[in-house]
């Protein structure tokens, strides 16, 4: 269809324009209007059921989110989570507020009473761009559909130095661990920094132990555990042969894996553990 034949009907180029196409063209456009119109009142409906209110303006929020990092973050969060200051993002008064108008002269009177500075710098206009960036974080909150694309990247993140996490590293694990072996890629495996921590603290392990049974005639086996409680041992060797012995009639030494690990346990400050986790994510 040429695009001309939606404004008059007469000839383009020589070809006639049928009227009948025109209105086909008409009713196809309005038809799309409609559509459209639909989707944002259901878009609409649905912000109003989940009581979300009007979208935040992003282009204030952005210009708002250095001046809420700059003036607020220090009481309330880096994200408005909350510190020593309330959470903003549950904040009732901040939930009730429209384009900044509840908020306003909170922030420009403070509250001495609660401990709450005054900012009477603040101009109109800057305080409605902090507000816009709190309801834009409330709105990422109220979304969890979005939760894995806003908050991939944060789960990623470290406060950690990895050129210190790599000197504790060689300092206490390269005895058993090493970043081309067993390590390799270990930051490509796991990539959220939490998952990362409580992997290196303290590893789960699935494979059945090992260990090194001594009979009373001194013969010695060493093998994974089938079985061992207080009565019975029971043990498969390398080569897939299974051994038994009545518990009294041995002694069994059990291969502790994680002996390092457990050692390193009152060794962490809080800056090894994030500064261990920024280097091992960097092993991608």
């Amino acid at each position: 269809m040429q695009w001309c034949s939606l404004i008059r009907p007469s000839t383009v180029r020589g070809c006639p324009v049928r009227r009948s196409n025109l209105k086909n063209s008409v009713g196809l456009l309005l038809f799309c209007l409609v559509l459209n119109v639909s989707a944002q009142e259901r878009e609409r409906d649905l912000r109003n059921f989940l009581g979300l209110g009007a979208p935040p303006d992003e282009a204030a929020a952005k210009l708002g989110e250095p001046l809420y990092k700059q003036n607020c973050a220090a009481c309330h969060g880096e994200n408005a989570r909350g510190a020593q200051g309330p959470n903003l993002v549950r904040s009732p008064l901040v939930l009730h507020d429209e384009k900044g108008k509840e908020i306003l002269p909170i922030v420009q009177n403070g509250r001495p009473a609660e401990g709450m500075p005054a900012f009477p710098k603040l101009s109109r206009e800057e305080v409605y761009n902090i507000a816009e960036y709190i309801h834009l974080e409330i709105e990422k909150a109220a979304n969890r559909g979005l939760y894995n694309n806003i908050y991939a990247q944060r789960r990623k993140q470290t406060s950690g130095n990895a050129t210190k996490g790599k000197a504790f590293f060689a300092g206490h694990c390269v005895s058993c661990h090493s970043a081309e072996g067993d390590l390799n890629k270990i930051g490509a495996k796991y990539p959220e920094a939490a998952t990362m921590q409580a992997r290196f603290i303290w590893p789960a392990s699935h494979a059945s132990p090992t260990v090194r049974v001594t009979t009373k005639s001194g013969a010695k086996v060493e093998g994974t555990v089938l079985q061992l409680d207080d009565f019975e041992v029971k043990v498969r060797d390398a080569q897939g042969a299974s051994h038994e012995w009545s518990r009294d009639d041995v002694a069994v030494e059990v291969e502790d894996k994680l002996d390092g690990h457990r050692a390193l346990l009152p060794k962490y400050t809080d800056d090894d553990l994030h500064n261990v986790t920024a280097y091992l994510l960097e092993l991608k």
